[in-house]
């Protein structure tokens, strides 16, 4: 039987993220390239179907990171074809531990895809008997002057409980945070168990959304690409993020996000009613 190899003792990883003063449950990936797909996404001239095509791609680059990062890890032995010549031929290490369970959840309807790529993603990763994707159905709320108040729930489907669950919930913009809230107070008053972790995945955070799931959901870990606050004050843009937070700002009046990308939901379906 080949010895255990030190290299792999005490494994763990961590992408280069960026520079912040928001805590430590919240995660700003230092990627390049993902910036640059980012930006076409966003970009006015962008439409389908390469706006499809960079979502998936986005995404499944960003659950890579959240996966290998916040999921656990187990030993394995795993026999490699060198087996049949060398008793040697056995890789041992630590590698992500397929019996961990988990939950997409799909929020209509910028989330529906971005969902489906996670739920897909899982069931390659871990064992697929542990794998869920729950439905949520969510629309904005206004007030009369088109400003968002929060997020109305018109149905859900869900699929059974999130006991010990990782619970990922791919939004593309975390605007406000009225999304989020709502699925959470969803699931605590009308599902069982408590999730191991929630995991928020998203393309695009603003300042705003950062204070809000941060005061009000301060175990859940946020993911993303992007922090957008393009109409903070100059001072705040030159200084670390969340250093001048009461000076950041990322959303106009009708809580739609700046520099963003405009309406996404209504983006990748060609729909602007």
């Amino acid at each position: 039987m080949a010895s255990p190899d030190a290299q792999y003792s005490g494994l763990s990883y961590s992408p280069p993220q960026i520079q912040h003063r928001y805590g430590g449950n919240v995660h700003i990936l230092a990627d390049p390239l993902a910036l640059n797909l980012l930006a076409q996404l966003c970009s006015r001239g962008t439409v389908q179907p390469r706006v499809n095509q960079l979502m998936k791609r986005l995404y499944q680059t960003l659950l890579h990171q959240v996966v290998a990062s916040e999921f656990p890890n187990a030993e394995q032995a795993i026999e490699t074809r060198m087996i049949d010549i060398l008793p040697e031929g056995v890789w041992r290490g630590p590698a992500i531990d397929t019996a961990a369970k988990a939950v997409a959840v799909a929020v209509a309807r910028a989330g529906i895809m971005p969902s489906q790529v996670a739920y897909d993603y899982l069931n390659e990763t871990v064992d697929p008997n542990g794998v869920r994707q729950d439905h949520l159905s969510l629309a904005r709320e206004t007030d009369a002057d088109g400003k968002v108040t929060g997020a109305a729930l018109g149905s859900a489907k869900i699929g059974g409980d999130v006991d010990g669950a990782f619970m990922l919930i791919p939004d593309p913009m975390g605007a406000t945070g009225s999304t989020i809230s709502k699925v959470l107070g969803h699931y605590r008053a009308h599902v069982k168990g408590t999730p191991k972790r929630v995991l928020a995945l998203h393309l695009i955070i603003t300042p705003e959304y950062l204070r809000h799931v941060t005061s009000n959901h301060p175990d859940v870990s946020v993911w993303a690409f992007r922090l957008d606050r393009g109409l903070s004050s100059p001072e705040a843009l030159a200084a670390v993020p969340g250093e001048l937070w009461d000076q950041e700002c990322g959303l106009t009046d009708q809580q739609y996000i700046v520099p963003g990308g405009g309406g996404l939901g209504e983006v990748m379906n060609n729909s602007y009613c």
